[in-house]
């Protein structure tokens, strides 16, 4: 993104600070996500990645700082609000319904809408998508292997028809032999129009679809740029992507 660029962010945070209880964990972040792009958050364990994306989705307040919707100050707005107005997110660890159907737990993607032939669009739309899903409609998701409920947490959250889908730890747990399959169809939703917020360890996939990335460190953004530069970053090499 140019220092020129004069399009309005979708979401942003402005100077956040987080604290559980006494202890800060984000530390005057600064971050903005701009429409149908793909973003990259990096760090280690305890920096502030998930409390990143609670933070943007209204699942956790912050103490000080603004997080910014369509240039609209929703620190008080509930998830539900930021659901409505776009914003989704595919859980770590896909936290389906597992008693549920497949068919119910996509439903359950689409809890805030009333437009009854837009969701049934959307259901086709996830069915060609995803064609294992369509074929496990039926099935408790609790059966499911972990790449089909990887499918089908990312189909429930594309019904909430979103235009930015966070997403913590999308290859989390998956075989290696999906994690590459996951990665193809998180850059097929993208290619759809959606901006996609990833928090992901493995950084060189990430970085590899993203437009631009971040980096947090124990609360704090050190390193900002886009993905290319970013993967080049000898400093990221040796911290993040297994260089000398």
């Amino acid at each position: 993104m140019s220092d020129t660029d004069t399009r309005v962010p979708l979401l942003e945070f402005r100077n956040i600070n987080t604290h559980y209880g006494a202890v800060h964990i984000l530390k005057d972040v600064n971050l903005a996500i701009y429409p149908g792009e793909m973003v990259s958050l990096l760090g280690g364990n305890a920096s502030g990645k998930s409390t990143t994306l609670k933070t943007l989705l209204g699942m956790v307040t912050p103490t000080s700082g603004e997080v910014v919707l369509d240039g609209e100050v929703v620190n008080d707005k509930p998830t539900s609000y930021r659901v409505e107005r776009g914003v989704t997110m595919v859980p770590e660890n896909r936290r389906l319904f597992k008693r549920l159907s497949v068919k119910e737990n996509l439903e359950l993607g689409a809890y805030l809408r009333n437009d009854k032939d837009g969701i049934a669009e959307d259901l086709e739309r996830i069915y060609t998508m995803f064609p294992r899903v369509k074929e496990r409609l039926n099935q408790k998701s609790g059966t499911l292997s972990g790449g089909e409920q990887q499918m089908v947490a990312m189909g429930r959250a594309l019904m909430s028809s979103p235009r930015v889908l966070l997403m913590d730890e999308p290859s989390m747990g998956l075989a290696p032999a999906l994690v590459q399959t996951n990665f193809e169809l998180i850059q097929q939703i993208h290619e759809e129009g959606i901006a996609i917020f990833m928090v992901e360890q493995n950084a060189n996939m990430a970085l590899s679809l993203a437009d631009r990335g971040w980096v947090l460190q124990t609360g704090r953004v050190v390193l900002d740029d886009t993905a290319e530069n970013l993967l080049a970053n000898p400093e990221l090499q040796k911290s993040y992507l297994g260089g000398a």
